[in-house]
């Protein structure tokens, strides 16, 4: 996934549209022209993000039924886009690109399982109006999908419940997404956040396994599931909230997966996307903290550095003469 993370504020629109223009890989520069197939698998290409969900949905929908229904997904989706479309006019003063929509609002419509239809447009709507309203110096905290989703499960328990279904004992499925979704955010150089993510859940797996005295293998399945396809892929490595270094990207998928690790042993159904809820905003808004408070250092420092050169370049006028200055 792409690493567009602007940290400075701005006060014109421009910089406002740049912050909020995507939550996800889909959200790079253009695609460069004349160039071969290659070009299409590189950080520019704003089509893999959506093309590798996609897949997933077809994958999942087309094997073991993980939609409620299609028509629910295509109202998440319809609702994403228009919410972006809306909201990005008002705020920016131009439509954006709507690929990040597009990632949300199919998230929305694989995660969320209800009866009714009023949860997957409420959830789609908080998802992108999150990205423009939840904001620190021109940019936003939280994945958008992650608010949306796991604001609908705390505040609404009874009606909304999310995709728990496995890909039961099939493994090409999963092999599928797991290639094509790791050639793709591989491209994307985002991978490593994946890896770290993964090896830490199995980690914390054995864990959990060692405290509750339950089977290793029931507490890494879950990462077999779709849901875990579409948060390890998309949700955790989403550019636009994550911090910058990639120690730094590393360190917060480990601490997702051990905040989610508590979580599940206090029994919180839910737990993974919780945890990207409240180790993601917090790390990176101490990121953005820490940057600012050292580019004020900087900025401090700077007329000091010019005083102490200007009273040097002085002193050394005034030993060698004027005619050698000049």
């Amino acid at each position: 996934m792409s690493d567009s993370q602007s940290l400075q504020s701005s006060s014109n629109v421009a910089s406002i549209g740049d912050a909020v223009g995507a939550d996800s890989a889909s959200d790079g520069a253009q695609i460069p022209s004349g160039g071969t197939w290659r070009r299409w698998l590189t950080l520019e290409n704003r089509f893999l993000a959506p093309l590798l969900i996609t897949s997933i949905l077809l994958v999942g929908q087309l094997t073991f039924g993980i939609l409620e229904s299609w028509s629910r997904t295509l109202i998440a989706i319809g609702i994403a886009i228009a919410s972006e479309l809306v909201l990005g006019k008002l705020v920016v003063g131009k439509f954006p690109h709507l690929a990040s929509a597009y990632i949300s609002g199919i998230s929305v419509g694989i995660l969320i399982r209800s009866p009714f239809i009023w949860p997957y447009a409420m959830c789609s709507g908080l998802s992108i109006m999150s990205k423009y309203v939840l904001r620190i110096h021109d940019r936003h905290l939280w994945n958008p999908s992650n608010f949306g989703v796991s604001a609908m499960l705390f505040l609404y328990p009874t009606a909304v419940a999310s995709l728990s279904i496995q890909w039961g004992n099939t493994l090409w499925p999963m092999l599928v997404v797991w290639v094509l979704g790791s050639m793709i955010i591989s491209r994307l150089k985002r991978f490593h956040i994946c890896l770290t993510y993964v090896i830490s859940f199995i980690a914390f797996a054995g864990a959990r396994s060692w405290l509750t005295g339950s089977p290793f293998l029931a507490n890494v399945s879950p990462l077999t599931g779709p849901m875990y396809q579409l948060f390890v892929f998309f949700m955790i490595t989403d550019p636009k909230t994550t911090v910058r270094p990639k120690w730094g990207q590393c360190v917060v998928a480990c601490l997702i997966a051990a905040v989610e690790m508590f979580l599940r042993l206090a029994e919180f159904i839910h737990a993974p996307y919780y945890a990207l809820f409240l180790v993601g905003p917090l790390a990176l808004a101490i990121e953005m903290r820490w940057t600012r408070h050292r580019c004020g250092q900087a900025k401090d420092a700077e007329p000091l550095l010019n005083y102490d050169k200007n009273a040097v370049d002085s002193s050394l006028a005034r030993e060698i003469g004027p005619a050698e200055t000049t």
